[in-house]
């Protein structure tokens, strides 16, 4: 008996959604477990650790997150700072330490995410400012860059500083291995033409199993090249966490669980499609802690949410986290069955996957475009970045949150004020400026309007440059156009009442205008509106200028 069509064209439509996700899973699932595995030599892992990292965090988060397709490991950001930090845990490098190290690591990370939703932290998301945090990821990636050199020459040398490193390379290259340096350059051929030629394509994946292939084929490792080695087959055993780390560990994990969540948010945030549910900071501090917590049994790293394996899956079709799931069962397949076959992967070819995809790190046009929207924030960016270079990724990370305040509190404490002009014909009030040279403005009224937040740290400022305004247009009356202030502090509303006094001693006279009612009530909560009287408490500076005018009817207006 055929089917009913009507009946089998739903059934089809049913699982289309279904089968485009598990391929996209697969398809994630190729280009994901590589970069995994790179990165967990970033850290200075084992490579196992990477495939550990793409399984548990990334299945948790397929049940917990609020993004449809955001797709949960390591990251190059993650693997540095990691590294940075297990390496001072464990500096001889024991390899049973490690783990240990990275599962204390790891777990605390996952505590402070989930620390962090009690408290309600989520807004900590837009904690680093986006030009500071484009010199940090410039920063790391030239720190991760130049880690990888000695894999592709094949030489060896003694890690401590970006630029001592970089001299002690130059120092080694002579000792290069020509055969190393042609399977990292025959890995980066292949990279780039497929990326070039196949979008979105599995390209780590096929660069991988070619090195394999050719590494077994060819004996490598007994031509010189260094291999990943022997790789434990199956699950880990359950790693739990050495609690006399944990003191050490603390403010590199802060700074770790901090990048975790910043790049989650801003990876969820940007594949958002229409009527997907919007991304809940706080639930993606549940997912992502719960992920990194899990994942801390097995001796994963720390995890969090990455830009390009969640472009692949929306570039492949993926449209549910059955994508994520499927991309986690592929990691488990390969811990089971493939870990034979990955002990023969070169070094070198890991190397080259990893400055392959850390190069989008450093971005210049971002850099040009910041310098020319905001020059102040560039060379904001360029403090984070050198930061980084200089003291480290875990001192860079502090480096970068401490330039972001301070660029915030310079801003905060140098608010804009603006005298404003009429457009002619118009009710439009605008700053003066040289644009628009034939503005109107009244002889004996300036009008300015200082923007934002009035409080302790600007009170004195915003004060100096209207008094310095005073005195060059020398009004008679000065009227606060005060609808681009949210709030004003006690402090600031005490400067406002002293300068009151200070120009009715000049013979000038201050009016409000335009203020909301939170400030409202702030002036009559300290009864300067009393003092004012309704007459000098306006509407809006629209009002102000045509009391002016009605008190002043001789006044008529002028050009800049």
């Amino acid at each position: 008996m055929e089917p009913h069509p009507k009946t089998s064209k739903a059934a089809r439509s049913d699982t289309a959604p279904l089968r485009l996700d598990i391929v996209s899973g697969l398809t994630a699932a190729a280009v994901v477990l590589p970069k995994a595995m790179a990165y967990a030599t970033v850290a200075g892992l084992p490579v196992a650790v990477g495939l550990y990292t793409a399984f548990v965090p990334m299945l948790i988060y397929a049940l917990l997150g609020t993004s449809r397709v955001l797709s949960v490991s390591s990251s190059a950001t993650l693997a540095i700072l990691a590294g940075a930090q297990i390496g001072l845990a464990v500096p001889d490098g024991d390899p049973g330490k490690l783990i240990t190290a990275t599962a204390t690591l790891t777990v605390l990370v996952g505590a402070m995410l989930l620390l962090a939703r009690i408290i309600r932290l989520g807004f900590l998301a837009n904690f680093i400012s986006s030009p500071v945090l484009s010199g940090f990821k410039a920063g790391v990636g030239f720190v991760i860059v130049l880690d990888q050199v000695p894999k592709l020459l094949g030489i060896h040398i003694a890690k401590q500083s970006f630029f001592v490193d970089f001299l002690n390379i130059v120092h080694h290259v002579p000792e290069s291995s020509l055969i190393t340096l042609a399977v990292a350059a025959a890995a980066f051929l292949m990279l780039i033409a497929m990326e070039r030629l196949w979008a979105h394509s599995p390209a780590p994946l096929i660069v991988v199993g070619g090195s394999i292939a050719a590494s077994w084929y060819f004996g490598m490792q007994a031509l010189g090249v260094s291999t990943v080695g022997v790789i434990p087959q199956g699950l880990p055993s359950v790693t739990l966490p050495d609690l006399a780390l944990i003191k050490q560990m603390v403010p590199g994990a802060l700074g770790i669980a901090l990048m975790s969540f910043t790049e989650t948010i801003a990876a969820g945030r940007a594949f958002v499609r229409p009527g997907d549910p919007p991304i809940d900071a706080n639930r993606e501090l549940i997912a992502t802690g719960l992920g990194n917590l899990g994942g801390a049994l097995l001796g994963a790293m720390p995890a969090g949410g990455g830009t390009s394996q969640t472009a692949v899956v929306r570039a492949t079709g993926g449209q549910s986290q059955v994508v994520s799931i499927v991309t986690a069962g592929a990691a488990f397949a390969t811990m089971l069955l493939l870990s034979g076959l990955l002990g023969f992967l070169p070094h070198a070819t890991l190397a080259a996957i990893v400055i392959y995809y850390s190069v989008g790190l450093i971005q210049p046009r971002e850099f040009l475009a910041i310098r020319k929207v905001r020059p102040m924030e560039f060379h904001w960016a360029l403090v984070a970045m050198v930061g980084v270079l200089l003291f480290g990724t875990l001192q860079g990370i502090t480096v970068a949150i401490v330039v972001s305040l301070l660029s915030l509190a310079y801003q905060t404490a140098r608010p804009h004020v603006y005298v404003l002009g009429r457009k002619r014909g118009t009710d439009v009030l605008r700053p003066l400026s040289e644009e628009h040279p034939n503005d109107e403005t009244f002889e004996g009224l300036m009008i300015v309007r200082p923007e934002g937040r009035l409080f302790f740290l600007n009170a004195d400022y915003v004060k100096e440059q209207i008094i310095a305004l005073e005195r060059q247009y020398q009004p008679r009356v000065v009227v606060w156009d005060m609808s681009a202030v949210s709030d004003i502090e006690y402090s600031a509303l005490q400067a406002l009442i002293e300068g009151e006094k200070s120009l009715a001693e000049l013979g000038t006279s201050l009016w409000l205008a335009g203020l909301n009612p939170g400030v409202l009530e702030m002036v009559q909560r300290a009864g300067f509106d009393e003092k004012l009287g309704s007459e000098r408490m306006l509407f809006n500076a629209q009002t102000a200028i045509e009391r002016y005018l009605s008190q002043n009817p001789t006044q008529v207006s002028a050009a800049q």
